[in-house]
């Protein structure tokens, strides 16, 4: 009667197992990497244009509005706290 190792039977099918899980995975990443790439290639998005200037929005009513906001906030806050 042939004497079976059971550790050596369970490290085979491990093998096997995460070898299958491990080449399914890539061929997964290929794919979307193929289907990202016809998509680009075929459905382009149109970029948004960047200005050049940024715009500066902080001025000194902006600065102040919110100054007011954060004081009006604590207030209400330590209002409702006791």
């Amino acid at each position: 009667m042939a004497e079976v190792n059971y550790v050596v039977e369970a490290l085979k099918f491990m093998v096997l197992g995460m070898g299958v899980v491990f080449l399914f995975l890539v061929t997964l990443v290929q794919f979307i990497k193929l289907q990202a790439f016809l998509i680009e290639k075929y459905f382009p998005q149109n970029a948004p244009k960047v200005s050049a200037t940024p715009k500066v929005s902080s001025t000194d009513e902006d600065e102040q509005q919110r100054v007011a906001a954060i004081i009006a906030a604590v207030s209400e806050f330590r209002k409702t706290k006791s």
